[in-house]
C-alpha cells in the first residue's frame, strides 16, 4: 500500500516498470521526464551500463499535486531486464503500488516476454503478492515494428486476467502517457478503497 505521511500530509506510491531487456522501459521514464515540467518531476536517476543498458534501476519522481488534502507522488522505477540482475528485480518489487509490464511486440520476443511476466509474478510471490492483489496494465510497445505480434496473440499469451492494455511506441511517446494516466488511476482508486 501507499506511504502515508500524516504529519507532512504526503502519500507516495510507488510504480515498477517491468518487463524484458530493451522492450522500452526506461524510454518509457525518459519520454515522460522530457514532457513534464520540473515542476511536476524530479531528476531521472539511471544507472547504466555503457551500452545503454539498465544494470540496477532507473528512478523518477512525479508529483501529482494535492488529493484529498495530501501532496500525492509517485515514485516510478524501472527494473533491469536481463536474467543475471533477478535479486534486483525482486528488490525493487518491495512494497509496489502499481506495475506497468512493457512487453515487446517483436515476434522473436515472444518468449522472453512471457518468461518475464512469470518472473514477475514468481517475484511478487516472494513478497505473499499476486497480480490479483496489485493494479497493474499492460504495454505493447514496439507497434511500428516491421516483425510485430499481432495485440490478439499478445493478448493471448499475456493478458490472461484481462487488465487494461495499451499500444505503444516509446520513442515516440506514442501510448506512453496513456499507460501512466490508467495506472496512476488505478493506484489512487485503490487508495480511495474503490478497486
Amino acid at each position: 500500500m501507499a506511504l502515508v505521511n500524516y504529519g507532512t500530509k504526503e502519500i507516495t506510491f510507488k510504480l515498477v516498470y517491468y518487463g524484458t531487456g530493451l522492450g522500452g522501459k526506461t524510454t518509457n521514464l525518459k519520454v515522460i521526464y522530457s514532457q513534464l515540467s520540473p515542476q511536476t518531476r524530479g531528476e531521472l536517476v539511471s544507472l547504466a551500463t555503457e551500452t545503454e543498458r539498465t544494470l540496477f534501476f532507473d528512478f523518477m519522481p512525479l508529483d501529482l499535486g494535492l488529493i484529498n488534502g495530501f501532496k500525492a507522488r509517485i515514485s516510478m522505477y524501472t527494473v533491469p531486464g536481463q536474467e543475471e540482475y533477478n535479486k534486483s528485480r525482486k528488490l525493487i518489487l518491495r512494497d509496489v503500488d502499481g506495475i506497468v509490464f512493457v512487453a515487446d511486440s517483436s515476434v522473436v520476443r515472444s518468449e522472453e516476454n512471457q518468461a518475464s511476466l512469470k518472473n514477475m509474478m514468481d517475484n511478487l510471490k516472494e513478497y505473499n503478492l499476486t497480480l490479483q492483489d496489485i493494479p497493474w496494465v499492460l504495454q505493447y510497445n514496439k507497434r511500428d515494428i516491421s516483425n510485430m505480434m499481432t495485440v490478439e496473440r499478445m493478448e493471448s499469451e499475456l493478458n490472461k486476467m484481462g487488465v487494461p492494455a495499451f499500444e505503444a511506441v516509446a520513442l515516440e511517446g506514442k501510448g506512453v502517457f496513456a499507460t501512466l494516466k490508467a495506472i496512476t488511476k488505478m493506484m489512487l482508486n485503490r487508495a480511495k478503497g474503490e478497486d
